[in-house]
């Protein structure tokens, strides 16, 4: 029989993903895994079968968080407000360290396209879930149909972009200024 699990997983979880986000898929070994998860390899295995399919799983974790991050501003803001304060919250006033490590399917694509094209596929895919959210959002806001798809299209390659550039550490205002740009621009475009 087999043992019970002896550890917080959702803890666990949560400090792979971290280091998944910062280190990326390739860099991160299973020893760094057992390491900031605080578990024995008997216990890894138990619970999350390989490093790959423990990936996805943090994978899909970062995707379904980044996707509920833009529903609830879009419950709580005009759908314009909601995308800008997506951007801010999560590029600009993101809390230390984190602020710099990107965004865990953008790096995924970058790291493994070429590599490994199921996971940059999965990672690609959830981008495209985002921009639907953001070509809904832009619906909303007044935009046609077309319109919509345009500035969505846009405002992804923006996001994609932005991420990188989060890697560089550069100053707050860097980031804050060609946010207000673009969303200038899109509200302009909308109306």
């Amino acid at each position: 029989m087999a043992r019970p699990i002896e550890f917080d997983r959702s803890q666990a979880v949560n400090r792979a993903l971290a280091l998944f986000w910062r280190q990326g898929y390739q860099a991160t070994t299973l020893a760094d895994l057992l390491q900031a998860m605080g578990i024995g390899r008997s216990s890894f295995y138990a619970a999350f079968t390989d490093k790959r399919t423990f990936f996805i799983e943090c994978l899909d974790l970062w995707a379904a968080r980044t996707l509920d991050l833009i529903e609830h501003a879009r419950a709580h803001r005009p759908p314009v407000d909601a995308l800008q304060d997506f951007f801010e919250r999560s590029v600009v006033t993101a809390r230390g360290a984190k602020a710099h490590w990107g965004c865990m399917l953008v790096n995924t694509v970058l790291e493994m396209a070429g590599v490994d094209e199921e996971l940059a596929g999965r990672a690609s895919h959830y981008l495209g879930e985002m921009q639907r959210v953001f070509q809904a959002c832009l619906r909303d806001a007044g935009a046609t149909p077309a319109r919509a798809e345009e500035l969505a299209a846009m405002l992804m390659l923006f996001n994609e972009g932005i991420r990188v550039s989060s890697r560089r550490r550069l100053p707050e205002a860097q980031h804050l200024q060609p946010i207000a740009t673009t969303f200038r621009l899109i509200r302009s475009a909308i109306t």
